[in-house]
């Protein structure tokens, strides 16, 4: 017997792996009965076959063929995407810098953190697991590095830097980007 956290992972692997189809039912898993049960949303699935269409891309590049130019497309789509996720939680706003070395350095450290993020997407792919940096990012916001600051009696005070004892979920995820769990040592000041 399989336990019901497993069937759940697995239930939302497969929605994540096929959204395009797992959009279109409800799924349930029932513990005691040992069943799962999926019932199509009829509703959800008019209202895409009203909006299904398909789409046209309009380039001058005449040296790709048609699987190239939708492969850049999709590249771009994923990239957007990408920045997206990285800017938002780094509260990035607009680009206003007015000297040419502050714009290059933003492009470069923006560029910088795509690559981490594939690289990061990948390492999960390469293991069977598809998933996405959202996906990962959402439980490893409960693993912090905290600031711990404690006077003493001479009136001094003594800070202690350290990051919190990550939970099981954090350690998967680390092990599988081969990274040590414990994200740092204590720092004393």
């Amino acid at each position: 017997m399989r336990e019901e956290k497993n069937i759940h992972q697995a239930i939302g692997r497969l929605q994540e792996r096929y959204p395009r189809v797992a959009r279109y039912y409800r799924m349930d898993y029932e513990a005691e009965r040992q069943t799962l049960t999926w019932q199509e949303d009829s509703e959800k699935k008019s209202i895409a076959e009203k909006l299904d269409g398909g789409y046209v891309l309009k380039t001058d590049r005449q040296d790709l063929t048609a699987e190239e130019i939708w492969r850049t497309y999709i590249l771009l789509t994923r990239v957007e995407a990408a920045f997206r996720a990285m800017k938002s939680p780094l509260l990035e706003r607009p680009l206003f810098h007015h000297l040419e070395k502050r714009t290059q350095t933003h492009i470069f450290l923006c560029v910088l953190a795509y690559h981490l993020l594939v690289a990061i997407e990948k390492r999960f792919l390469d293991r069977g697991v598809h998933t996405s940096w959202w996906t990962l990012r959402a439980p490893l916001r409960t693993h912090q590095v905290v600031t711990v600051v404690l006077p003493t009696k001479d009136g001094k005070v003594l800070k202690i830097r350290k990051g919190t004892t990550p939970e099981p979920m954090h350690r998967e995820i680390y092990a599988t980007l081969q990274i040590p769990a414990e994200v740092m040592k204590p720092v004393k000041t």
